[in-house]
Parts: C-alpha cells; sequence; structure tokens
C-alpha cells in the first residue's frame, strides 16, 4: 500500500504515478516499483514540488537504469525520472551544454557533427549525463572531470545552484556533490578536431567495446570500481568466479566484471551473486571490491 504522504502531493504539470513498475526501466529488467513515481515538466515544475514535497519523504533519482539494480520489494518514497525537457544538448563553439537526461551517446555524436573533439569517450559510457556527473564517468581514457567546466543541480529544497569544477569534486568513479541534490545540465568542452579523425575514435571505441563486452545483453554495465593498481575483472576471474551462477543470475564469461540477467533472475539473484564474487575476491587477494552499480530499494516484502 501507498504511504498516506502519497495522498497529499503537490500539483505538478508533469506525470505523477503511484506503484509504479521500475523493472522494465532498467538494463537489468528487474526489481520492484517506486511508491511514487513523477516525471517533471520542467526544471521550474521539479523546483515547485521539491519545495512542497515533505522533508520526510525520500526522494531517488534514477536514469536510464543502465547501471543501477532496482531490488524487488521496490523504491520507498518519490522516484524521480528526468526526460523531455531535461534532453536538450546545445553547442556553442567547442562548448556543449547537455541536459541532465541527455543520452552520453547523443553528446558524443553531436559533439562529432559539430567537429569538437575530447568527447569521443562519452560514446562508450552508457547512460544519460546526470549519472556520468554523479559518479564522474569514464571509458578509454577519458572522464567527465577532463571535460566538464560547470553543472547545473537542484537541492532537496528546490533552490537550483550552478557549480565550477572545483565544486563537483571529482575523484574516480565519484562526485562530492551532497547526493540529494539532483544535476540538471552539464557544460562540457573539447577543442576544434576534424570530424573524420573523430569518426574513426568512436568507431574504434565501439568495436572495442563489442569484442571485449556483452553487449545486447540484460546487464547493469561495469559491476564494480576498479580497486587501485588492479584491475576488478582481473581479480574476479583469479577468484574462479567467471561463469558463476545463482539462480537467473550469472557472472559473463566474456567479461567477467558483468552481471547478466539470463532471464529468470530477480534483483536479489543478482545482488546476492555480486556478494559471492566480492567475498570470493576478499577470500583469494584480500581486496574488497566496491559496487560501481548503484542498487536502490529494499528487499522483497518490506515495502508498505
Amino acid at each position: 500500500m501507498t504511504a498516506a504522504w502519497a495522498d497529499c502531493l503537490p500539483p505538478v504539470r508533469g506525470r505523477l504515478s503511484r506503484h509504479a513498475p521500475l523493472g522494465g526501466l532498467t538494463w537489468f529488467r528487474v526489481g520492484g516499483p517506486a511508491e511514487v513515481l513523477f516525471r517533471p515538466a520542467d526544471a521550474e515544475d521539479l523546483s515547485a514540488f521539491l519545495s512542497a514535497l515533505p522533508e520526510a519523504v525520500p526522494v531517488t533519482v534514477i536514469g536510464v537504469g543502465s547501471n543501477l539494480l532496482v531490488r524487488d520489494g521496490g523504491v520507498p518514497g518519490v522516484v524521480i525520472r528526468l526526460a523531455g525537457a531535461f534532453a536538450s544538448v546545445i553547442v556553442d563553439g567547442t562548448t556543449v551544454t547537455a541536459g541532465a537526461a541527455a543520452l552520453d551517446l547523443t553528446v558524443a555524436m553531436t559533439a562529432l557533427e559539430s567537429g569538437i573533439a575530447g568527447l569521443e569517450f562519452l560514446s562508450g559510457v552508457p547512460g544519460t549525463i546526470g549519472g556520468a556527473l554523479r559518479m564522474n564517468a569514464g571509458a578509454f581514457g577519458g572522464e567527465m572531470k577532463d571535460v566538464t567546466t560547470a553543472a547545473t543541480a537542484i537541492d532537496r529544497q528546490g533552490t537550483l545552484h550552478t557549480l565550477g569544477l572545483g565544486a563537483l569534486g571529482f575523484g574516480y568513479r565519484h562526485c562530492s556533490v551532497a547526493p540529494e541534490w539532483i544535476f540538471l545540465s552539464a557544460t562540457l568542452t573539447g577543442s576544434p578536431g576534424d570530424k573524420e579523425a573523430i569518426a574513426r575514435r568512436m568507431a574504434e571505441f565501439r568495436e572495442a567495446r563489442e569484442a571485449s563486452q556483452p553487449m545486447r545483453t540484460r546487464t547493469g554495465g561495469s559491476t564494480f570500481a576498479n580497486p587501485p593498481g588492479h584491475k576488478a575483472w582481473e581479480l574476479i576471474d583469479k577468484a574462479g568466479c567467471r561463469g558463476l551462477e545463482r539462480g537467473g543470475a550469472k557472472v559473463s564469461d566474456k567479461h567477467c566484471n558483468f552481471l547478466l540477467n539470463t532471464g529468470t533472475a530477480t534483483a536479489a539473484d543478482l545482488e546476492g551473486l555480486g556478494e559471492e564474487v566480492r567475498r570470493r575476491v576478499k577470500e583469494t587477494s584480500g581486496i574488497d571490491l566496491v559496487w560501481e552499480i548503484r542498487r536502490i530499494g529494499i528487499g522483497k516484502g518490506e515495502l508498505g
């Protein structure tokens, strides 16, 4: 049952849905519902909603679910998913201003069409700009910290903020902006480049991904962050976890830092398998793997 607070939600111009399924919004295709799912019409709609929402109501933001595991019991409170007005990509010289809901690939393709070099790595990052900011996403030697000059975000009270590079506090797969703040856009700066050379690099990145990673499968991308001085997949392989299964979940034979939903997995299967991988890696190497996949929600039977 949806909590009583959901009967007193502030009016919005976007879409509010109760007990909204989330599994289909993730690449894993698993997980329970959101108590309330909010798709704001624009930044003003989001600001007004947040400022009127009781502080005690949890708020969770999701993107396209490329690196997300929703637990089987669903997500308490309000889940916010940005789209539409938050997906714009605007070019000015060698600067690209992208909304948080813009796909990383779309931003890379726009930069290519505009002859902007330096953003090619985004073609190898699944997901959206908002998620890329939150985790300082990177691929093929490039990271968000290398190209981001500013970002806009909104806090839990609905106040907008403009943040410079220093305020973002980027580290490896991390930014230091308060987790309850919601990114709205990023300003990215590249350099003048030759379109054919940019296209070649992006093609090389695509070929490398297809050769080494399980594509067109129900996966959440890279599961664990690389520990300092190590590669997560090598530690997992040495621990004998390649091909390991639990229920409908499996460690990829092709790239063992990827978990797969073979078709019948639950979120509990996937998370349990990941924890078993962590246990075996700790046992064989003494290293604690850190989840790179974001896990949200609660176990089945706990929501209500």
